[in-house]
């Protein structure tokens, strides 16, 4: 008799944390974040990505080619500060090799753009304004064990 309430109030507070269907969407086409924006955004996440890693001398950073402005800005960018940047899965001895994806989606009229590695994920929400993209969020950092 006591599990009849428990299941209840269980149930009662999980219907609460259910988000509408339109709120979510299975949509995977690309979003198209490009020009200045792109650019914008790139040269931030590269830079805030530098500050938490180290020195870019030794690291090889193993990113997937794309097709997109925002991944080639991002690539450029991560040459910038100094990584060299290859899609190649095999690096040499001295190299220090880091797995880098990223993912950049428009949610509520902001552009939301991750980048992850094996041991950390920084990720930060930008307003897209006529000559690039402006913070809009602190930045986000998640480090992996």
């Amino acid at each position: 008799m006591r599990k009849l309430p428990m299941f209840v109030l269980t149930v009662g507070l999980l219907t609460g944390c259910q988000t509408g269907d339109e709120a979510l969407t299975t949509n995977s086409a690309p979003t198209a974040v490009t020009g200045p924006a792109a650019s914008a955004i790139a040269g931030d996440m590269a830079s805030r990505f530098a500050e938490q890693t180290g020195s870019p001398a030794t690291t090889t950073i193993r990113l997937d080619k794309g097709e997109t402005e925002y991944a080639i800005a991002l690539e450029a960018a991560l040459r910038g500060w100094g990584y060299t940047v290859t899609p190649e899965r095999k690096t040499t001895i001295k190299e220090r090799s880091v797995a880098l994806t990223y993912a950049i989606d428009i949610f509520d009229g902001q552009v939301l753009a991750r980048l992850t590695t094996p041991s950390i994920a920084i990720a930060r929400a930008y307003t897209q304004t006529p000559n690039g993209a402006t913070p809009a969020s602190p930045l986000s950092i998640m480090r992996h064990n």
